[in-house]
């Protein structure tokens, strides 16, 4: 956690999104949709995390296929995001009764 900047920010989110998901859900399912999917982002940062140390212990030098690694690493926090951004907007859209 010391090192990685994106999970500290995540964590951050994570302390704003548990009391923010019992102002905006009155039901507990929605609670838990709205908290667990900043768990799973989370689940996801740490696993993206291990791929790139792994790969940064096999090999320091420029590889082609370690890069390609990382990008997916990357790209699967990217839809993480993406996810828990259109959760937490849906449930935002319907607070304030927008849908």
């Amino acid at each position: 956690m010391r090192t990685d900047q994106a999970l500290r920010q995540e964590l951050v989110v994570l302390v704003v999104a548990v009391p923010a998901a019992f102002l905006l859900a009155a039901e507990p399912w929605k609670r838990l949709l709205l908290i667990g999917v900043i768990v799973v982002l989370l689940a996801i940062e740490l696993l993206n995390t291990a791929i790139e140390k792994l790969a940064d212990r096999v090999s320091r030098e420029s590889d082609i296929d370690i890069g390609t690694v990382k990008d997916i690493g990357s790209a699967a926090v990217g839809l993480g995001i993406l996810l828990a951004g259109l959760t937490w907007l849906v449930a935002l859209a319907e607070w304030l009764e927008f849908l």
